[in-house]
């Protein structure tokens, strides 16, 4: 079975940094698509950042440039976000989704493979 586990969330005082994980046992052992999802109090969940089992990268949205770095390591089944310069905008629960196609798209309901999120809050 393909699972996803989120980790790496907490408080964090604004300018500060996260790496957030995802472990995604069994979907990494081919073609695959991992994206990074944010749910803001009160919002809808947003598509954040996606990597591809080809190395290719998708950032989603003007806040996160030069802030927002996704990576992977396949021998650790692990996808990486790495946030800098945190402000309260970047506040939410955040979830790792992923599918078997190599194909980053922001619209969730793309996504049949969910973690179960972690929370990121930003205090001022």
């Amino acid at each position: 079975d393909v699972q996803l586990q989120a980790s790496g969330g907490g408080l964090v005082q604004a300018g500060g940094s996260l790496r957030l994980s995802c472990v995604a046992s069994e979907l990494t052992r081919g073609d695959y698509a991992i994206a990074w999802f944010r749910q803001a109090p009160g919002k809808e969940r947003e598509g954040v950042s996606c990597i591809t089992s080809g190395g290719g990268r998708a950032l989603w949205g003007d806040a996160g440039q030069g802030r927002l770095e996704i990576s992977s390591d396949n021998a650790k089944n692990t996808v990486f976000l790495q946030i800098t310069s945190l402000t309260s905008e970047d506040t939410g629960i955040y979830y790792c989704a992923g599918m078997t196609r190599r194909m980053c798209v922001p619209d969730h309901s793309r996504y049949p493979y969910w973690g179960q999120g972690t929370l990121v809050t930003v205090s001022s």
